[in-house]
């Protein structure tokens, strides 16, 4: 595995592959690796000549700047499993590397309402320091294909619609969520719980199932009020939204007809850390 740390060195090396005539695939994360990020790196090597993953914590997405801080970073191990998954070059960069003239001036993006609602509500700003980062590193890889994980399902779509605004012809590939054995989604977040209160952060997992199991036609709050009493007594301290959304557009369906594409979406606190999941239903 090839480790670079500067753009300009990155550049070069994808310059080399690309006129070798080899596909390139990118795997962009901020560290911290676990099994999904893993199988994204296997799903990458199978449909790529060429996978690179980044590894950058971006402060411009934090708009909690505690939550920043308390970001973990396991480098070493990171490099590790990466080699171990036969990942073929893995960009290090610093943030002047990705913001080589700082951050009081980047650009800004047109997200439309994805925005403003679910993740943008509780995050402001969020989803323009994605935009920001994603954009410079897709800019420097200029892969065929972006693979991410459906956990962070608004920001794949926020993603695909930046793909959309620069016209770049890169293939958005979003991968399934892969969960622990109780259904919790693996996240790196989870590092910072301990086993009591991931047991009881399970709880997102069985509340989203309910909802899919018990989806009819017609009004839902009331499945949504059981759902979130689900949480409740489970011990989450604070339920920024579980709700109901349009799988194309977020946008909140109160009553739904039977036909449209929905996901469940919930964002809440277990141990003052902030988890997040969504699955399918309709």
């Amino acid at each position: 595995m090839i480790l670079l740390k500067k753009a300009v060195d990155l550049t070069k090396e994808l310059k080399t592959i690309s006129d070798a005539g080899k596909s390139i695939g990118f795997v962009p994360t901020m560290g911290a690796l676990h099994e999904g990020h893993l199988q994204l790196v296997q799903q990458c090597r199978a449909g790529s000549d060429i996978t690179v993953v980044s590894i950058f914590v971006n402060p411009t997405q934090f708009n909690d700047p505690s939550d920043f801080a308390r970001y973990p970073v396991t480098i070493e191990q990171d490099i590790r499993l990466l080699e171990e998954a036969g990942c073929d070059l893995l960009f290090l960069p610093s943030v002047e590397e990705i913001y080589p003239n700082g951050t009081a001036q980047l650009p800004r993006f047109d997200l439309g309402r994805l925005e403003n609602i679910w993740e943008g509500k509780y995050r402001p700003g969020h989803f323009q320091g994605v935009c920001q980062v994603m954009s410079r590193l897709l800019e420097l890889v200029m892969p065929a294909k972006l693979l991410m994980g459906r956990k962070d399902y608004q920001q794949c779509m926020v993603i695909r619609r930046l793909i959309g605004l620069k016209q770049w012809p890169i293939q958005l590939v979003i991968a399934a969520t892969v969960r622990e054995p109780s259904g919790l989604a693996m996240s790196s977040r989870n590092r910072r719980l301990d086993e009591q209160a991931k047991e009881k952060a399970t709880a997102i997992f069985q509340a989203l199932r309910f909802l899919a199991e018990n989806l009819q036609p017609g009004p839902q709050q009331e499945m949504l009020t059981r759902a979130t009493s689900m949480l409740n007594n489970a011990g989450f301290e604070k339920i920024d939204y579980l709700a109901l959304a349009d799988a194309a557009t977020l946008e909140p369906v109160d009553d739904w007809n039977g036909q449209q594409q929905l996901v469940a979406l919930a964002a809440a606190f277990i141990n003052e850390v902030r988890l997040i999941d969504n699955m399918p239903l309709g």
